[in-house]
């Protein structure tokens, strides 16, 4: 029997490190602090301050203080005059809301909701509708 192709070295089998949720078990942080291993740990936003009347936002700010805010934030609707506008000329014109709307490619809601003054002025219907009607409609 010859051992001369036989291989000596010493070979060293070690577990596989674990991944994912397993790196966060309160276990496996305690086995790499023994070993010595750097172990970071971070606490997140608000992590268990769930208490009543003292809610924060994303922003830090307290959501009472947000709410409190005086400042009022609305959409720009379509005034009264550009509704008159629009009324006065689908009129002369003898064109009906619908008639109207498909002239400019446009769902009727759209050019009721104009007429209602509750649209947020599209530059680009308003465009159309100024073509279609002959006049310009200003904001």
């Amino acid at each position: 029997m010859n051992m001369n192709s036989q291989d000596w070295d010493t070979v060293v089998l070690r577990k596989k490190q674990p991944t994912g949720a397993a790196l966060k078990d309160e276990a496996a942080v305690n086995a790499a602090r023994r070993q010595g291993a750097a172990v970071d740990t971070l606490q997140k936003f608000n992590a268990g301050k769930n208490k009543p009347g003292a809610a924060q936002t994303v922003s830090g700010k307290p959501a009472a203080k947000l709410e409190q805010e005086t400042e009022d934030f609305h959409h720009e609707r379509v005034s009264s005059n550009l509704k008159q506008q629009i009324v006065q000329a689908r009129t002369a014109k003898k064109m009906t809301q619908a008639q109207l709307a498909q002239a400019i490619n446009e769902k009727p809601q759209v050019i009721q909701e104009y007429e209602q003054g509750k649209a947020i002025p599209n530059p680009q219907v308003l465009s159309k509708m100024s073509r279609v009607l002959g006049v310009v409609l200003k904001k």
